[in-house]
């Protein structure tokens, strides 16, 4: 048996065309356009690239993007006070401060100092604590890609059995939050599990978000399991010229694939979901600050 592939690519163009038309009726019906604000510390590579593809990506689904670059040793008051200016602001729906921070910003009073209700990465305590006691939040873009594709995938979730290896807060708690409102059996595990392989093997769906490169094996996966690969590392491919790498996941796909009914590939699965879930989550945003109907389709 070889497993479906879940395409993210395809369903997370599917989810950028469901937010450009609901911004495209907030605009003519409302007169009001989306705005997601991004502030970026530092000059990290990676984050700079990341940042530049959420610009793109707000602009093309027809919103406004404000970029906001400071220095690596800016001040954290000063980041405060931009946050404020940030939270301040109407026209201003999403915030979104990249991570990681540098070493002298504390990044959970940074998160904590933005507005919840414009708290698109849901990473603010009180989104947490909500989520986890059933309320509407903000809900973490990973783990909502996640979520939107397991149900489209499956349908309804609801019996189904869960391991969910990881236990971060960006990924592993609040994926196990939603599974759960989903109505899931659901288990936490990670790399201190014991007998890890055989609770990853009672699982109907496996989410591997542990960090760790092709840790989760194809004889841990249970015959026609779905697989949700979160894990994006870099590994050397010497077979690519020296120097070289390419990216895996957290799950060994070429012995997965062979075992699973369904999983993600790496990358090109979960990835691309991200970014487009952050697009949601500012249209979700906009809409509750503005007393207006959610839009179907795009929140848990």
């Amino acid at each position: 048996m070889t497993a479906t592939i879940l395409d993210g690519k395809a369903f997370a163009a599917g989810i950028r065309t469901q937010v450009a038309a609901n911004v495209e009726r907030l605009k003519t019906e409302n007169g009001i356009t989306p705005g997601l604000a991004v502030v970026l510390v530092g000059e990290d590579p990676a984050s700079q690239v990341y940042v530049r593809s959420k610009g793109k990506q707000t602009v093309e689904v027809g919103m406004n993007s404000y970029e906001h670059k400071l220095d690596v040793e800016t001040p954290e008051a000063d980041l405060l006070a931009l946050i404020e200016q940030l939270n301040a602001d109407p026209a201003v729906h999403g915030i979104l401060v990249q991570l990681p921070l540098p070493s002298h910003l504390n990044e959970d009073l940074v998160i904590n100092s933005i507005d919840p209700a414009k708290d698109v990465d849901g990473f603010h305590i009180s989104n947490v604590g909500l989520l986890g006691t059933g309320q509407k939040s903000m809900v973490p873009c990973t783990p909502l890609g996640c979520l939107m594709m397991l149900r489209e995938h499956h349908g309804s979730l609801s019996g189904l059995d869960a391991v969910v290896v990881g236990r971060s807060n960006i990924v592993g708690k609040p994926m196990a939050q939603l599974l759960l409102g989903d109505s899931c059996t659901v288990t936490i595990a990670h790399s201190r599990t014991k007998d890890l392989p055989d609770v990853v093997r009672r699982a109907d769906i496996v989410i591997a978000a542990v960090g760790r490169p092709q840790m989760v094996p194809g004889d841990w996966i249970k015959p026609g399991a779905t697989v949700i690969d979160v894990g994006i590392n870099r590994i050397p491919a010497p077979e690519k010229g020296e120097g070289k790498t390419r990216l895996v996941g957290d799950v060994d796909f070429d012995t997965a694939v062979e075992v699973a009914g369904a999983i993600t590939p790496v990358p090109g699965g979960v990835g691309p979901m991200t970014i487009a879930c952050l697009l949601a989550n500012t249209v979700t945003a906009c809409c509750r600050a503005n007393g207006l109907a959610e839009p179907e389709g795009l929140t848990a």
